[in-house]
């Protein structure tokens, strides 16, 4: 199984992106996904910059990929989808089905994102079609439901799991941490950048319950399928997908690809990543159940 390392979903200044990639190309990861994916106004990084990263990292050995926004909504999001759909040189991922069009046009192999929605084996089958050579289930999708859409299959297919990250529960055209700052999403004054691991939203009693990320709401828990790890292997997963935080990010990554090499235990490797981690896990998607519930092994 190989190790991914998912597009940064959180909004950082442009030197915390260059660091963290420079950090990441040392990092035994198999394929990273580079660009913005949530919101088309957070211009840190230009597509001059992505592609300065992408040979970096592909310099390092890394497989890049270059992932697309989710939600196309202006005439300059169309421009920058075809720039990066011609880029030349990486593969990408597609995030919405213009994005897949495209490609579809140029005969262009492609991953198709999580974000398309892939909830049975007829629509991976027409993505296959379409130039869809690996695919990233849909976070919410369980393990009962993956071993469906696997087995109605003519034809194989890459398959990516979403393993460990804050889960991206939703999308919206309109900006929640803006409005969290009694904010226009036009004239947001970039209010995220503030947030680089999104903004917590928690119940009158406290709890922890939801991550605002601009137009993105994620859950508070951290997703984490390390328990679940021989349940991935058997179902014929072949890339497991670590999604970025502004911390703590390497040491995660060690401990998936020490449990990837066999050196640690699922129930081990499932323990260091909460030792390093601040926040609760969960897993209860992958079993049918509430995603913030965190089931154990029998």
């Amino acid at each position: 199984m190989k190790l991914s390392l998912g597009p940064i979903l959180t909004y950082w200044p442009q030197q915390q992106v260059f660091d963290f990639y420079s950090e990441m190309a040392r990092q035994p990861l198999d394929i990273v996904y580079l660009g913005e994916t949530v919101c088309s106004r957070r211009h840190e990084l230009r597509f001059d910059d992505w592609m300065t990263v992408a040979e970096q990292l592909m310099a390092a050995g890394k497989e890049v990929v270059l992932s697309t926004l989710t939600l196309i909504e202006s005439e300059s999001d169309l421009k920058m989808l075809r720039k990066i759909v011609r880029n030349g040189q990486f593969s990408i991922e597609a995030n919405d089905m213009g994005a897949v069009r495209l490609l579809a046009e140029h005969k262009l192999p492609f991953v198709a994102g999580p974000t398309l929605n892939v909830f049975n084996a007829e629509t991976l089958a027409i993505l296959r079609e379409a130039g869809a050579q690996r695919w990233v289930m849909p976070p919410e999708v369980g393990a009962d439901a993956l071993a469906a859409v696997l087995s109605g299959l003519k034809n194989s297919i890459e398959t990516e799991v979403f393993c460990h990250g804050r889960l991206p529960l939703a999308y919206s055209a309109r900006c929640f941490t803006a409005r969290r700052f009694n904010l226009q999403k036009d004239t947001c004054e970039f209010r995220c950048i503030e947030f680089p691991d999104g903004m917590e939203l928690k119940t009158r009693e406290g709890e922890a319950f939801l991550t605002l990320n601009g137009t993105q709401t994620q859950s508070a828990k951290i997703y984490n399928l390390l328990l679940d790890w021989p349940r991935l292997a058997q179902l014929g997963v072949t890339v497991a997908r670590i999604s970025p935080q502004a911390q703590q990010t390497a040491a995660v990554i060690d401990v998936f690809r020490r449990c990837l090499d066999g050196a640690l235990t699922p129930q081990a490797a499932w323990q260091a990543t909460r030792e390093v981690l601040a926040d609760d896990l969960c897993n209860g998607f992958w079993h049918g159940r509430p995603g913030l519930e965190q089931v154990m092994p029998a």
